[in-house]
């Protein structure tokens, strides 16, 4: 069950949660200080997420907040208001070192990943250091090759080797193994495959659902690509300009979506089937990023661009309502849900 106790005016606290966003807001001040601009990278974010594992994903357009919000999973920065629960505890109250044996991130670029002066598995003698308080080093490195096993490498692929030496999908393989090497409940993969080719991001996408079900981990995984989010989730929560506006099943919402934005995100990838095989979709998210960034503030960052759009849509908050197991952030819907839709 994804969210579904996410109302407006916050979310139930529940036993059965492994992570839940409770109100969030991320507020960025940039300029000088006589021309300061505020930015609402993260904007009244609510969700959980169930203990059973599963791949959770955020899908949304550069600029949409997705970055911002797996930063504040891993604590490389503070909301500016609300609260982030880690297994029934807040996550300010995390140390660094219980932090990392819970959640890893795999990042976007993997030869940024690496220093291409170091050998590779010096990265993972480093991670062990952190991650191991007992063990030969002869049975520490065996773990070190059974992970690289689980990820489809060996020791003879990486020995002596520098970042350069070895291929995108490989470096980024590499990135999975030394996250594993925490044992972590939750992956973070920021945009893990938009820097691969095609033909390996589909052996990357099926690794993510491998840990899910082989190793019972929690997979969050970010991207703008609707094709390999309808591929590998569970769940999807879309985000418009630091908002979630709708979230539930990855089938409902990528099949009916309900919110006139993720209408038009699905309407740009006409043939999702086939976009799983080619995961090269067209998109046309670029001009409907645009059009968000021209309204702000609290009410639908949407409401320049929607066909559908009402008076109140410019005067008062869109209500949080759930449909059939799908939440949605939309005036569209309130008589409907009124009315036992």
């Amino acid at each position: 069950m994804l969210c579904l106790s996410c109302v407006h005016g916050g979310i139930k606290k529940v036993k059965d949660t492994l992570l839940r966003f409770e109100r969030v807001h991320k507020v960025f001040k940039v300029g000088h200080f006589l021309s300061r601009n505020v930015i609402h990278a993260v904007w009244d974010v609510s969700f959980e997420i169930p203990v059973e594992p599963n791949v959770f994903t955020l899908v949304g357009e550069s600029g949409s907040g997705k970055t911002t919000i797996a930063n504040l999973l891993l604590k490389t920065m503070n909301p500016t208001k609300g609260t982030i629960w880690l297994m029934n505890k807040n996550l300010k109250d995390y140390s660094k070192a219980e932090l990392i044996k819970i959640i890893q991130p795999v990042f976007q670029d993997p030869f940024e990943t690496f220093n291409p002066l170091k050998k590779v598995e010096t990265y993972f003698l480093s991670m062990l250091k952190k991650v191991t308080t007992s063990g030969t080093r002869t049975s520490n490195y065996g773990l070190f090759e059974r992970i690289l096993n689980e990820v489809g490498l060996t020791m003879e692929d990486i020995k002596g080797r520098y970042p350069h030496e070895l291929s995108g999908g490989q470096l980024q393989r590499l990135s999975i193994a030394r996250a594993l090497l925490a044992n972590p409940r939750i992956l973070v993969a920021d945009e893990p495959v938009s820097m691969l080719d095609a033909s390996l991001r589909i052996s990357v996408l099926n690794l993510l659902r491998k840990l899910r079900d082989q190793k019972r981990m929690h997979i969050f995984y970010i991207t703008h690509d609707l094709a390999t989010a309808y591929y590998v989730s569970d769940y999807i929560a879309v985000m418009l300009k630091g908002s979630i506006v709708e979230s539930g099943p990855a089938d409902k919402v990528l099949s009916s979506p309900l919110h006139p934005y993720t209408q038009l995100l699905r309407e740009s990838v006409p043939d999702i089937a086939r976009s799983i095989k080619q995961l090269t979709p067209k998109r046309r998210v670029e001009k409907i990023a645009e059009s968000a960034r021209m309204y702000s503030g609290d009410l639908c960052k949407f409401v320049h661009r929607c066909p559908y759009k009402r008076e109140i849509c410019e005067k008062e908050v869109p209500p949080t309502l759930t449909l059939n197991g799908v939440i949605v952030r939309c005036w569209l819907y309130h008589n409907s849900v009124r009315g036992g839709v």
